[in-house]
């Protein structure tokens, strides 16, 4: 049995991540497959050849608006099929979804939208939530196996949190917001880093305010979830903390496929 070593990024804009460093990390690593969330970028704006000569097919789902959003998969093994967006544009035309489709699973690199910005984007959100819920309900019924990942732009429990009483108003840890990821994993996903490690003080995002990130006062918002029929072929999890390209870090999924 062949293991896959995957991970998903935030990279907070791929262009500023490679002047830091991304690539020559990607280099020394040497994953299977890697998922980016938050390109801020067209393929046509980025050194694609980066990648290809590390051995990767990419795939890349840029929003419409430049400098915004956006998703890609990077992949040594070549895809059976990818989907671009889930069929919705007011969702699609800022690259929040991309699938692609392997013999034993499909993998969906995700990136949702966050609220931060106040009450419209709070309620595209929401939206979102419901419309995202349904689809990958639906997507269960023909694709059997799914491993999602990506920055879910939500603290999930109060460990995932820093400081969940000061929070417990802030986008991103709203009660509606949690009780959705709990209906998501109650739908029959398992919460891939929880499954191997139950420690606090696990975070993947901290603000670029404070020194939050030297002191390690983080969020735990990006996540690999798989169907609970993949339980078996969990291998490993975990949160890339050393690797500094963007205010968030690469978390990983280890899978016995």
């Amino acid at each position: 049995m062949a293991s896959q070593r995957i991970i998903s990024y935030n990279v907070n804009g791929i262009r500023a991540a490679m002047k830091k460093g991304l690539v020559e990390w990607l280099q020394a690593k040497d994953f299977d497959i890697v998922c980016f969330q938050e390109l801020k970028a067209n393929a046509d704006q980025i050194d694609v050849e980066a990648f290809t000569e590390m051995g990767y097919h990419c795939y890349w789902h840029s929003a419409e608006k430049k400098g915004y959003s956006g998703v890609a998969i990077l992949s040594k093994v070549e895809p059976k099929k990818i989907t671009y967006g889930m069929g919705n544009s007011k969702y699609d035309s800022e690259g929040r979804v991309l699938i692609a489709e392997y013999k034993k699973y499909s993998l969906i690199s995700t990136y949702f939208p966050s609220g931060t910005s106040g009450e419209i984007r709070q309620k595209f959100k929401y939206e979102f939530l419901d419309d995202v819920f349904d689809y990958l309900e639906e997507l269960k019924v023909k694709n059997k196996k799914i491993v999602l990942c990506g920055d879910l732009n939500i603290a999930h429990h109060p460990i995932d949190i820093h400081n969940p009483v000061s929070n417990k108003k802030s986008s991103g840890f709203l009660p509606e917001e949690r009780e959705w990821l709990t209906k998501f994993y109650e739908s029959g996903y398992i919460d891939t880093f929880r499954h191997f490690h139950d420690a606090p003080h696990n975070y993947s995002w901290w603000s670029y305010r404070a020194n939050a990130r030297a002191n390690n006062k983080g969020w735990r918002i990006d996540y690999f979830a798989a169907t609970k029929n993949l339980s078996k072929n969990l291998v490993d999890a975990d949160i890339f903390p050393e690797a500094k390209h963007s205010d968030h870090c690469p978390i990983y999924l280890e899978l016995d496929i």
